[in-house]
C-alpha cells in the first residue's frame, strides 16, 4: 500500500473524490467554460429581446465582456450558427409573421424587423424561407387562414443553416 502511495504522490485517492462532478467543474478550464455558456445565453437572449435595433457582433461582445472573435468562435460551437446568422433568423421569423398579416408592405417589414438594407434583407429570407419575401406575403395569407397564430409560427418557421431550397411554394 505504501508504494501505491509513493506513485499517486503520498496521498491515497479515496473513492468520495474520485469521478465527483466537483473535481470536473473545479478546474479553471471547466469553469471558464461554464461562464462562457452564461455570457452567450445573455447574448442569445438579448438578440431575442432586441432583434429589431441595430446590433453587431462587436456590440454583442463588448455586453458579454468578450473579444469579437471568441464570441463567434464560442456562439457557434455552442447554437450552430454565428451570432449574425441567429439573429438574421430571429428577424425573418418576425417578418414572417409580419407578412403573413398582410398589411405592410416588404419595404415596411424589412426595417421593423431592424433590417437596413431590403436587398439583404430579401437575399436572407429567400435562403431561409425558399421564396422571396414577396411570393411568401401573397401566399403566406392564404395557406394559414383560419390558424390560431401559435400554429402558424409554428408550421412556418424558417429552416436554418441554408437547408431551404429555392423552389416555387407549395402552399395551399
Amino acid at each position: 500500500m505504501q508504494a501505491r502511495r509513493a506513485e499517486w504522490g503520498g496521498t491515497p485517492a479515496t473513492p468520495a473524490r474520485r469521478g465527483t462532478i466537483s473535481q470536473v467543474t473545479s478546474t479553471p478550464a471547466a469553469t471558464q467554460h461554464l461562464h462562457d455558456l452564461a455570457r452567450l445565453r445573455r447574448v442569445r437572449d438579448r438578440i431575442d429581446r432586441e432583434y429589431a435595433q441595430p446590433l453587431d457582433v462587436e456590440a454583442l461582445a463588448r455586453g458579454a465582456h468578450m473579444s469579437a472573435g471568441h464570441l463567434s468562435r464560442e456562439f457557434r460551437r455552442a447554437y450552430g450558427e454565428s451570432p449574425y446568422g441567429y439573429l438574421m433568423t430571429r428577424r425573418i421569423e418576425r417578418a414572417m409573421a409580419l407578412l403573413r398579416r398582410g398589411d405592410l408592405s416588404v419595404t415596411e417589414v424589412c426595417f421593423a424587423v431592424g433590417s437596413s438594407s431590403l436587398g439583404t434583407f430579401s437575399s436572407r429570407f429567400t435562403e431561409l424561407v425558399g421564396m422571396p419575401p414577396s411570393t411568401y406575403r401573397r401566399h403566406a395569407t392564404r395557406a394559414t387562414a383560419g390558424m390560431p397564430p401559435c400554429v402558424a409560427k409554428q408550421v412556418t418557421r424558417p429552416i436554418r443553416n441554408r437547408e431551404a431550397r429555392v423552389t416555387e411554394p407549395q402552399l395551399a
